[in-house]
């Protein structure tokens, strides 16, 4: 079935944690906005990165289909070297049987076995080159809130390293280790499904659940110490009647409460999900506004957080 044009809002929050750094700013958390407006950010890549990994883990080897490979991945050969385009992309095709048919058609086999092709694109640049623009494409998140990081720093009990062999000294004392950490952010992240891009790279409806799947469950999945406990906390999928609209911008919709004023004016800013509520009455009025365009609408609310708006017939189970 062919996939319709749509929309998605993501929210998540995060606790005691960076979920994406800037490497240019000491490994803080990454500011697109001026410093006065206090909001950080979270790349599109970083979302991706979340949604790959949950795939991978949870499609091994491409799933039962072999549909649902993954080729942007970290992988090593038998020697501990990086594997580049070229040999990700070899190791898929012996893996699915097609080696002989690689040699001149890659580039449908990454289509037609890839998940991340058919639905972000790819850029192969080993010949024959060749490039697909992905049919869903993410937005940064950005807070809801202004959001003051934290520079902290601990020791390691550990020494760096042992006794040497000649009986001279090793390390006696442990190391100091130094890092920035965000005590509570709620992110928003907008994304849209392009219909008419989706048909060219053969994007299916099982990939689009697949996706939204993978973005709930991909953020709790994705664990790192200095990324936090990350927790999915709401998400929009709106799809149209027509392939060439959207109404845009629907995260600008959702207000968050306590709302700016307070976290600006010295108010007490929330520490966890249960001190914040989700409005999306104007959301909600939007949706309605533009209702003879929509072709359905679905939303997952994590039980946690607390909404405003009546939301119970979009509301799906989660997973």
């Amino acid at each position: 079935m062919a996939i319709n044009n749509g929309e998605i809002v993501f929210i998540k929050s995060v606790k005691d944690g960076i979920p994406n750094r800037d490497p240019l700013q000491d490994s803080d958390a990454r500011r697109l906005f001026p410093e006065e407006d206090g909001r950080i950010s979270l790349s599109d890549v970083s979302i991706k990165r979340d949604v790959r990994d949950y795939v991978l883990s949870a499609e091994t080897n491409g799933g039962t289909s072999k549909k649902n490979f993954i080729f942007v991945q970290e992988k090593v050969n038998e020697k501990g070297k990086l594997l580049g385009r070229g040999s990700l992309a070899e190791s898929i095709a012996e893996q699915v049987g097609k080696k002989q048919e690689a040699k001149t058609d890659m580039k449908s086999i990454l289509v037609e076995h890839c998940f991340d092709v058919r639905t972000f694109g790819i850029v192969y640049s080993v010949k024959p080159k060749f490039n697909l623009t992905g049919p869903v494409q993410f937005g940064w998140a950005h807070s809801l809130h202004p959001v003051d990081s934290q520079y902290i720093q601990g020791t390691v009990v550990m020494p760096s390293s042992d006794v040497k062999d000649d009986g001279g000294e090793g390390k006696t004392q442990g190391t100091i280790w130094t890092s920035y950490i965000v005590p509570f952010a709620v992110f928003a992240m907008s994304g849209v499904i392009n219909a008419k891009i989706a048909e060219q790279t053969k994007m299916t409806k099982d990939d689009q659940e697949l996706l939204l799947k993978a973005l709930w469950q991909g953020t709790q999945y994705r664990q790192a110490r200095g990324r936090g406990q990350q927790q999915p906390l709401f998400l929009l999928h709106v799809e149209y009647n027509n392939p060439f609209f959207r109404i845009g911008y629907l995260e600008d919709l959702i207000e968050l409460v306590p709302g700016e004023e307070v976290w600006r004016n010295g108010g007490k800013r929330p520490s966890s999900v249960k001190d914040i509520t989700l409005n999306v009455s104007p959301l909600l009025e939007k949706l309605n506004e533009y209702k003879d365009k929509i072709a359905n609408v679905r939303i997952w609310v994590h039980p946690s957080v607390a909404v405003d708006g009546n939301i119970e017939i979009y509301k799906q189970p989660l997973w």
